[in-house]
């Protein structure tokens, strides 16, 4: 089961990773960044579909991968880009893993 939470956490900070490159390639940067963007994303989805190879939960994989690349992707953006948090986008990323939480109970029941 470590080896399938390996594989997972592995997914989420190349989904994330992925998505920061978009960023920056949005932002005009080189078009390079795009060659990382498609990269990382075909890595992230190839590493959950080793995960879920484990026997992982189709439901709970997704749930946390989904959920938890969302609230570390708005937190990048806060810490890289200065975007905004308000009291609302941190409710949001509470209400998050408040979910995964349930999912994951829910899957054990």
């Amino acid at each position: 089961m470590m080896l399938a939470w390996g594989l997972l956490l592995a997914a989420i900070l190349l989904e994330v990773a992925a998505t920061i490159c978009l960023r920056v390639a949005a932002l005009g940067g080189s078009k390079w960044w795009y060659a990382a963007v498609v990269s990382g994303y075909i890595v992230s989805f190839g590493l959950l579909s080793l995960t879920l190879r484990t026997g992982f939960p189709l439901g709970v994989a997704y749930g946390i991968w989904a959920a938890t690349g969302v609230a570390l992707t708005a937190l990048a953006g806060r810490v890289l880009f200065s975007e905004r948090l308000t009291r609302t986008t941190m409710a949001g990323i509470g209400l998050i893993i408040v979910g995964v939480l349930l999912v994951e109970l829910g899957s054990q029941a």
